[in-house]
């Protein structure tokens, strides 16, 4: 699960430094406000990377979408790009748990086999 979720997260990443640089255009809102929220965001994204197998990972993940589609009050592209993230990320963590279910399961069929290949009774 942490590939695929940490995948997501670093493409938000650039999506929201992206969204700065277009945020910027907007006369009512001040460069540092703009790359303020676009820095903390960014910077939850890397963080997450680090976190997301720990409680409450995933649920810091679903804010983090939560905030992205929001975005689109100031970048409407945002309320698109945002909905195409939460959706990378419900893949993300849905697909990525079934992958960490079958390794274990695989792991420990390889561990049942190797004990009863080196005891012969």
């Amino acid at each position: 699960m942490r590939t695929l979720c940490a995948s997501t997260l670093i493409g938000e990443f650039f999506v929201i430094g992206f969204a700065g640089l277009v945020a910027m255009k907007d006369p009512d809102l001040s460069m540092g406000t703009v790359w303020t929220v676009s820095g903390v965001a960014m910077f939850l994204c890397v963080a997450l990377c680090g976190v997301i197998t720990r409680p409450g990972g995933v649920a810091l993940g679903w804010a983090l979408q939560v905030a992205l589609i929001a975005s689109g009050l100031v970048v409407p592209t945002m309320y698109f790009l945002g909905a195409v993230f939460a959706a990378l990320w419900w893949a993300s963590v849905h697909y990525g748990r079934k992958i960490d279910e079958a390794k274990a399961r695989f792991a420990a069929q390889a561990e049942a086999s190797a004990a009863s290949a080196a005891d012969p009774a």
